[in-house]
């Protein structure tokens, strides 16, 4: 694990796979951390990727910014990130509010990016009903933890069945959750309370984009997938089954065959 100080915060981070290979950055999502990605960044490595896998601000063992940290700051510290370790330009993509912030990442630093890969995530604002649940939560997960919170949220995590079938990612994902800073959760809920619509970035979006979605996501489900490839008609869509909102944890093998897949057109394009 390594740590840099960025903008502020501390930020701890994995750099695994050969330092000359095609660099992929990979952002969890809420409330995770980098480990959620292990099961990529290893084969993504042993393939010979240069695979980053940052903690983001508030989350893991970075540090934390009390109050509201919008998307345009995670996107900002992942771009510092970049720049500390000598890259250019990366594919980038991420789960959920990881794949919200690499549309942000996209929007404000669009030279950076060789490829998009959005897993289990939306493209539209936050609607105002949206907005209010978030900031409910926020002010729950400051006066009672993420205990209860994870307990009640592992089946819409994972898919229902999966919760019993595959008790070591269950409890992987609970720990997970469990270890979150409140402070950092919550203000990550408020900054992406306030999202701006992205639709009109990813129609603009020219380079490769894989679409990844679990086939009984109920946080974002295969239909907000298909309403993002309906806005990059060239993207790649694959519907993962037998998986829910985290198909990366779920259902490691179709998930990795897929990336890799993917990523290998990206490297044969140059």
């Amino acid at each position: 694990m390594h740590s840099t100080t960025l903008r502020g915060i501390t930020v701890r981070y994995e750099d695994s796979g050969p330092g000359d290979g095609l660099p992929v950055l990979l952002i969890h999502g809420h409330p995770f951390d980098h480990t959620l990605w292990a099961p990529q960044a290893d084969a993504l490595a042993d393939a010979g990727y240069r695979v980053i896998t940052p903690d983001l601000r508030g989350y893991g063992g970075s540090g934390v910014t009390p109050g509201k940290v919008l998307l345009a700051d995670f996107a900002d510290d992942l771009a510092a990130l970049l720049d500390e370790l000598a890259i250019e330009r990366a594919v980038v993509g991420g789960v959920s509010l990881g794949g919200q912030i690499s549309m942000e990442f996209r929007l404000r630093h669009p030279g950076r990016v060789l490829a998009l890969v959005l897993s289990d995530t939306s493209a539209p604002a936050e609607t105002e009903e949206g907005k209010e649940v978030r900031n409910r939560m926020a002010d729950r997960l400051l006066a009672e933890g993420m205990s209860g919170y994870a307990d009640e949220v592992i089946g819409k995590m994972l898919a229902s069945y999966n919760v019993a079938a595959l008790p070591e990612v269950a409890e992987r994902v609970l720990r997970m959750m469990r270890a979150t800073d409140p402070e950092g959760a919550a203000a990550a809920l408020r900054g992406r309370a306030e999202r701006p619509d992205y639709r009109p970035v990813l129609t603009e979006v020219g380079e490769p984009v894989l679409i990844l979605v679990g086939a009984d996501d109920v946080y974002t489900p295969v239909s907000a997938a298909a309403a993002i490839r309906t806005l990059v008609p060239h993207a790649v869509l694959t519907v993962i089954e037998k998986a829910g909102h985290l198909p990366g944890a779920e259902r490691p093998a179709a998930f990795n065959a897929a990336l890799l897949d993917f990523l290998g057109t990206v490297a044969d394009r140059g």
